[in-house]
């Protein structure tokens, strides 16, 4: 049984290591390091390395489940060993943005809170608050709930005015802040819209951002960072394929070593 993280418990984790680092695990066989594609496990085996090659400076992790539900059984067999690598004093965030009906969601909650013990889910709110509520439910798990996405087709949806003369993002954000507290919720706010995040934080002063898009979507960490910041830090900064995969050919745990020192060393100014 992992241990129970509230929001200080986390801001404890980013002032101890002088990060907000959330390491997202992304298994990619087309992109992976060859000498993984002759294992039993490529997956698991990729995954435990960058975690014991990042666990130093790492305060969360994210697994992408997609990346394993992709092989079929093999892959869930994979998934179940590789969450029992992650550290106990790191977050553990399931990325698999669910939501259904009541029933439906409370499967899915039984499965990755209870069998899987993640810390936390992504999970989609366009079902609305009831089909969230499985989630919501569980004492000392969090929702991370979308908001401002870092892809560009959260234009098509997020971004629509509504004619309260609201963005649905805001909606979404002033819906759930307002019905769960800062201790279980979170939301997803893209770094590729560091124009909007400065305004998600005034909406919700007190929560979590989970936050995407720096690295090869071309975010910009240190406008992020002061943008999103809240007392408690505030942000768990995800950053996957710019440290998983060097663009030529170097020693892998090299790279990823030095692409997460660089990181952090980034990140420690704006932590006290």
């Amino acid at each position: 049984m992992r241990r129970i993280f509230d929001a200080n418990s986390i801001y404890e984790q980013i002032r101890l290591k002088k990060t907000f680092l959330c390491v997202g695990l992304d298994p990619d066989l087309n992109k992976m390091d060859p000498r993984y594609l002759q294992r039993k496990f490529p997956l698991f085996d990729f995954c435990r390395d960058i975690i014991h090659w990042t666990s130093d400076q790492a305060v969360a992790y994210k697994i992408n489940v997609a990346f394993f539900e992709n092989h079929g059984p093999h892959g869930w067999i994979q998934l179940e060993m590789l969450v029992k690598e992650i550290p106990s004093d790191c977050f553990f965030i399931i990325d698999a943005k669910r939501a259904d009906i009541g029933n439906t969601s409370q499967k899915y909650a039984e499965y990755y809170f209870q069998k899987l013990d993640a810390d936390a889910i992504t999970l989609h709110p366009y079902m609305g608050v009831d089909s969230l509520q499985s989630f919501i439910d569980y004492e000392g798990k969090w929702s991370i709930v979308l908001g401002l996405t870092s892809n560009p087709g959260a234009a098509d949806f997020e971004l629509m005015p509504l004619g309260t003369g609201q963005k649905l993002y805001e909606l979404i954000i002033q819906k759930f802040s307002t019905t769960v507290n800062y201790n279980q919720l979170m939301f997803v706010i893209g770094a590729t819209r560091a124009d909007q995040i400065s305004h998600a934080r005034n909406l919700c002063p007190e929560h979590f951002f989970l936050v995407p898009g720096v690295g090869e979507q071309g975010g910009d960490l240190e406008r992020t960072i002061i943008s999103g910041m809240n007392q408690l830090g505030g942000l768990l900064i995800n950053v996957s394929r710019s440290i998983s995969y060097p663009n030529s050919e170097v020693v892998l745990e090299n790279y990823v070593r030095q692409q997460v020192a660089g990181l952090a060393a980034r990140m420690k100014p704006f932590i006290s």
